[in-house]
């Protein structure tokens, strides 16, 4: 067993997998200590370097492309602080670190372990069902469908659809981009009606424009995550254009109670585009998401 433990967090291998836990210490970003511990297999790595400098330095754990749905999701944008791949190392630990990084070598040498990429998800993601509020609103996913409920200080365009509720099965792919303090992120959900036709983060009723705090925000990749490992893996995504062909689920009947809150949504949509909020493009896309609510 080659373990190393650090307030940032520990690390411990037994020959087959790298066994990853956060530490407790309060300058451990949220993100990490919400996604809590990760089990990596060997088979999911590509390499793991040791950086040391005067301080002790920072493992960090490189996987192969396509086998972990987190960095699928997230595209390596995670700050550098809550990527849970990398382990800041003290002075007085730099050895233990040299050891444990030249361990997982020793065994991806004997192992002969790939180096392309996975042709499918080698680790799970978060489990569902996983919830987040964001400062755009509540985002929420139980393993079959989405649900973003908008918050009071959403754009008016998106409190006018009401919630959205968005089944697996129509999702072709969640695009995520942090709030870095300095730009406002998004996590988008994209149908395939939606896939050509984005409107900006603040007024697409499938998109959390991510603008609050960074510390927050960050937990939307928990969502994005769990999405990501239910959706098709990429490496089958060429193949699968007759997705894009499937016919339209049928359209339930609607009740009287959902009549009247559609006809009020489409009076609001109405008036905001008659007063110049929304463009013809905009009022366009806005009511086809309102229609397929219903």
């Amino acid at each position: 067993m080659a373990e190393i433990i650090q307030r940032d967090g520990a690390w411990a291998f037994d020959g087959s997998t790298v066994r990853i836990t956060p530490g407790l210490h309060r300058r451990v970003p949220l993100f990490r200590q919400t996604y809590g511990e990760i089990a990596v297999p060997l088979e999911a790595v590509s390499g793991v370097v040791h950086e040391p400098d005067r301080r002790g330095g920072r493992l960090r754990l490189r996987l192969r492309e396509g086998a972990d749905p987190l960095l699928q999701a997230t595209g390596g944008r995670l700050p550098d602080t809550a990527d849970p791949y990398s382990l800041s190392v003290g002075a007085d630990r730099s050895g233990v670190a040299a050891y444990v990084a030249e361990e997982i070598r020793r065994a991806l040498l004997l192992d002969q372990v790939p180096k392309e990429p996975a042709k499918t998800y080698l680790l799970a993601g978060p489990p569902v069902p996983v919830s987040v509020r964001s400062s755009d609103g509540t985002v929420s996913f139980d393993g079959t469908r989405v649900r973003i409920d908008w918050a009071d200080t959403s754009d008016r365009i998106k409190r006018a659809t009401g919630p959205r509720i968005i089944d697996l099965g129509d999702l072709t792919q969640v695009e995520w981009l942090p709030n870095s303090g300095y730009g406002d992120g998004f996590l988008r959900f994209v149908t395939g009606e939606a896939a050509f036709s984005k409107l900006p983060p603040e007024k697409d009723p499938y998109t959390l424009d991510l603008w609050g705090s960074t510390r927050r925000d960050l937990l939307t990749a928990l969502v994005a995550t769990a999405v990501t490992a239910r959706l098709p893996h990429p490496s089958t995504r060429p193949g699968a254009h007759a997705e894009r062909h499937r016919p339209a689920p049928e359209v339930p009947s609607a009740r009287s109670g959902d009549h009247d809150v559609l006809l009020r949504r489409l009076r609001e949509l109405g008036e905001l585009h008659r007063e110049g909020v929304l463009t013809d493009e905009e009022f366009a896309r806005t009511k086809a998401a309102v229609l397929r609510g219903f």
